[in-house]
């Protein structure tokens, strides 16, 4: 319901891969809603690594933003990982 909510809100800042869809909040701090469908992310592992390094940057830089809903979608295709993702273990 709170996802809706920041959607039907319709202010939208675009980029060449995601969407980061914006509401003001009544909370205190800024809030990150991620959507990273399978569509676009084929394999768990990448799904899961996008949402890692998005909640990463959010933690870094939550300080210093305003009340504010945030929800991140994904909106063109992913195929691969790139070098700074792949792990050796």
């Amino acid at each position: 319901a709170e996802f809706s909510d920041v959607f039907a809100a319709r202010r939208v800042v675009r980029g060449t891969c995601f969407a980061l869809h914006v509401r003001a909040s009544t909370l205190s701090g800024a809030r990150l809603g991620l959507v990273i469908p399978k569509k676009q992310a084929a394999t768990a592992v990448l799904r899961n690594a996008i949402k890692r390094q998005a909640r990463e940057a959010f933690r870094l830089r939550r300080a210093s933003l305003p009340a504010l809903d945030l929800v991140l979608r994904l909106t063109t295709a992913v195929t691969g990982q790139s070098p700074a993702v792949r792990r050796k273990w």
